[in-house]
């Protein structure tokens, strides 16, 4: 069979693809990256438009329906402006507009499309989009994280269409498009979890007195913002010096607030201001701290030393709360304060963070476990609503047996499709929301100035140390709260569309296979970029406390595997750069092999690669002086697929320098 060129090879409407990829990011109602935090998602759009591209025949392949270069540049305008309706947001479930593009798919492929393989599927944006557009999907991964995430998109929607929701009460219709009766139960048994969880923890989280200018009265606390102590070194002064990176609370026009410290001795205390004026400099930057009382200059290294021999404490600064019009800042209370050191975790996960990590800095001052990472308080309610998971599993199933469900007895991991199955379905969106709580509820958060709110943990893909952090208030309705990630999961499979039945595996790319004739789109890892096991070791421990009964073999062993994972950390081989550097290059080179042999010869692989490394670590210049195609990410890639037989074509835009680079690492490869 001649090889028909398709339209990813020729030509794509990228201004709106870029547009639309990045106006995703400002959409967070029903988007699927709300279920659960991944790094480096890929933009749907993006994703929809390239397994279009690589499907749909271009014009310039079939000279017997376009014979000359016009009635092709006529063509392929046509199938652009699919892409570009088919790309908007406002489309995701437009059925009227993904059927103009099933169509085109359709005929391009003789009504017998390929299904879809992506074997780095990470947060599932690729298979999700192949579902979208009618195809059967295949993904998987190593990390059991994202082979989970994956699964929740696209494998367990479509197993449960079309039901109605089993709490009682809940039967109000006849029918239930979609997963919208899946989501009803989501929110339901979720709304249950948080209002069983107040009953239990409820006293751990007072409310708060406001002050008669405030308002007078009680109001909810939104978070508890604190300051790291540590023991200032100078003997003439021993105070617990606060380590505060900026005591500015609010910078809002009209709402400014900051904490101001009153100094007393080699003691201190602080209080809330507000209006105009400023707040002192914090007391801890880069370089190092300086004691609030005395003034002594003070090492990183006393510090770090402080920390890791276990007398780095806290102190409340201020509260932040719900008041009559709005946030309301109010000064450190000492009864907030004792009942936050009352908690008393039990059956918290024990496990190691790693010695070495890209982007982990909290090792150096004594946070070596991941409970580390988290108050007291904050284990509690992480313990509380993991259990509850569970227990709210059980109510489901009790409930679709009694709303007429019948039941195989079998689990979803073991594919199940009765209530037993359903119950694990309802209960893996809960054990996400409780994750998503995580993100907001430790000592990593900080409190932003301009927004009023929490920064997540992974505000971006690291754990670095946060000085004065902020203790969100799950029992709340504001930044933080645990109905947040409940009503977040429901709306997303809600809005989601169902589409085929789906397959996710966790498995290593370089060599498990779900067969041959696969059209593979793919975004592979990044050399060094993300340490995407050790950063989901955060969400397993907790994944894994509350579904690890669900999915035994996901949850098999107390963290994420990482001996196979493919990234180019030193760390893992006694510091050697080149050892790290040869394992990432084998390790893609045998994946993309797999690939080959998978892929199917009629259609090109697509491989995503978004990379921003600063490439100044890895700067070469040509002979000219010009600066030369850089060693690490790119041609790394290039090397994997140029070398194991792919043929390098592409359309998605890259810097002139790259390009011109890029057609001379690919004939200097050639005549090697």
């Amino acid at each position: 069979m001649t090889y028909r060129k398709k339209l990813i090879e020729v030509a794509l409407p990228l201004d709106a693809i870029n547009r639309e990829s990045a106006r995703e990011k400002s959409i967070r109602h029903g988007h699927p990256s709300t279920l659960h935090l991944w790094w480096a998602r890929r933009p749907l759009a993006a994703c929809r438009a390239v397994l279009f591209a690589q499907l749909v025949d271009d014009p310039s392949a079939n000279p017997e329906r376009f014979p000359t270069e016009k009635d092709q540049r006529r063509e392929r305008e046509r199938l652009f402006r699919i892409i570009r309706e088919m790309v908007r947001w406002e489309n995701i479930n437009n059925q009227e507009v993904l059927e103009r593009a099933r169509a085109e798919i359709m005929r391009s492929t003789g009504d017998n499309p390929p299904p879809v393989l992506d074997p780095f599927c990470g947060g599932g944006s690729i298979p999700l989009e192949a579902q979208r557009l009618g195809l059967k999907a295949y993904g998987s991964d190593l990390n059991p994280v994202a082979v989970l995430i994956t699964k929740a998109l696209i494998e367990i929607p479509p197993r449960f269409a079309e039901r109605a929701p089993v709490y009682p009460g809940g039967q109000t219709s006849s029918y239930w498009h979609g997963a919208k009766g899946l989501a009803e139960d989501v929110r339901h048994y979720g709304r249950w979890m948080r209002d069983e969880a107040e009953k239990r923890i409820g006293h751990l989280y007072p409310k708060v007195r406001l002050p008669e200018e405030q308002g007078g009265g009680e109001a909810t606390v939104i978070a508890w913002l604190w300051a790291r102590t540590v023991k200032c070194p100078n003997p003439a002064c021993g105070a617990r010096m606060p380590l505060v990176r900026s005591f500015w609370l609010s910078k809002k026009k009209g709402k400014k607030a900051w904490v101001e410290p009153v100094v007393d001795g080699n003691g201190y205390r602080f209080q809330v201001r507000t209006g105009e004026g400023q707040p002192r400099q914090g007391t801890v930057e880069r370089r190092g701290a300086t004691c609030l009382c005395c003034g002594t200059p003070v090492p990183l290294d006393h510090v770090r030393s402080e920390g890791r021999a276990g007398r780095m404490g806290q102190r409340l600064m201020a509260i932040v709360a719900e008041g009559h019009r709005g946030r309301v800042y109010v000064g450190p209370d000492k009864g907030h304060q004792s009942i936050a050191f009352e908690a008393v975790p039990e059956n918290v996960p024990d496990t190691n963070l790693p010695e070495h990590a890209l982007g982990f800095r909290v090792q150096l001052y004594g946070m070596i476990k991941h409970r580390d990472l988290f108050t007291p308080r904050q284990l509690v309610a992480l313990t509380t609503f993991s259990d509850l998971v569970m227990e709210a599993r059980e109510r489901v199933r009790e409930d679709a047996l009694a709303a007429g469900m019948s039941d195989d007895g079998k689990g979803i991991n073991d594919g199940g499709t009765g209530a037993t199955a359903y119950a694990d379905a309802v209960a893996t969106y809960l054990g996400f929301a409780v994750d998503k709580g995580a993100n907001y509820w430790s000592t990593i958060c900080a409190w932003h100035q301009t927004r009023d709110g929490i920064v997540s943990t992974f505000g971006r893909q690291a754990i670095p140390m946060v000085w004065d952090y902020a203790e969100a208030n799950p029992l709340s309705q504001s930044s933080g709260n645990v109905l947040l990630g409940i009503e977040q999961a429901a709306r997303m499979i809600s809005d989601l569309g169902v589409g085929k039945r789906a397959s996710v595996l966790q498995a290593d790319a370089a060599v498990h296979s779900p067969g041959e004739n696969k059209i593979i789109s793919t975004d592979p890892p990044y050399y060094d970029n993300i340490g995407y096991a050790d950063l989901s070791d955060f969400f397993y421990v907790w994944l894994r406390r509350s579904l690890g009964k669900v999915y035994p073999d996901l949850f098999s062993t107390m963290l994420v595997p990482k001996a196979e994972e493919l990234v180019a950390t030193p760390y893992r081989f006694d510091g050697d750069r080149q050892k790290a550097k040869i394992f990432f290059e084998t390790g893609l080179k045998k994946a993309f092999e797999k690939m080959r042999g998978d892929s199917h010869s009629d259609y090109p692989l697509a491989v995503y690669y978004a990379f921003k490394q600063a490439e100044s670590s890895t700067k070469t210049r040509d002979s000219n002086g010009k600066q030369a195609f850089a060693s690490t990410g790119w041609e790394t890639m290039l090397e994997g697929l140029f070398l194991t037989g792919f043929q390098i074509t592409g359309t998605w835009p890259m810097r002139t320098e790259l390009i011109t680079n890029l057609k001379k690492h690919v004939s200097a490869l050639a005549s090697s």
